[in-house]
């Protein structure tokens, strides 16, 4: 056993096993945040639960906030105007 010194204090040893302890803390909270980040999906992939200008309009109508004439007007409205935010 060439390693091992006599001489050696026991803050030598207390420093080797702090710093082993150390540097296996810091190898799995990196595994942890890498199997984490790998493990979402990004948030541009999952579509927003925004519903439609016709469905928003029936939850109206069906809610009795506008009659069946504005709810026909409105409609037909929408679909005069074609899709909404294109060029």
């Amino acid at each position: 056993m060439f390693w091992f010194n006599h001489d050696v204090s026991g803050w030598g040893w207390f420093a080797m096993s702090a710093s082993m302890i150390l540097f296996w803390v810091l190898i799995i909270t990196v595994a942890v945040l890498l199997f984490r980040a790998l493990g979402q999906t990004p948030e541009h992939t999952h579509s927003p639960n925004v519903p439609s200008p016709e469905q928003v309009l029936a939850e109206r109508f069906a809610r009795g906030e506008i009659d069946e004439e504005e709810y026909r007007r409105r409609l037909a409205t929408l679909h005069a105007s074609g899709p909404l935010n294109k060029p």
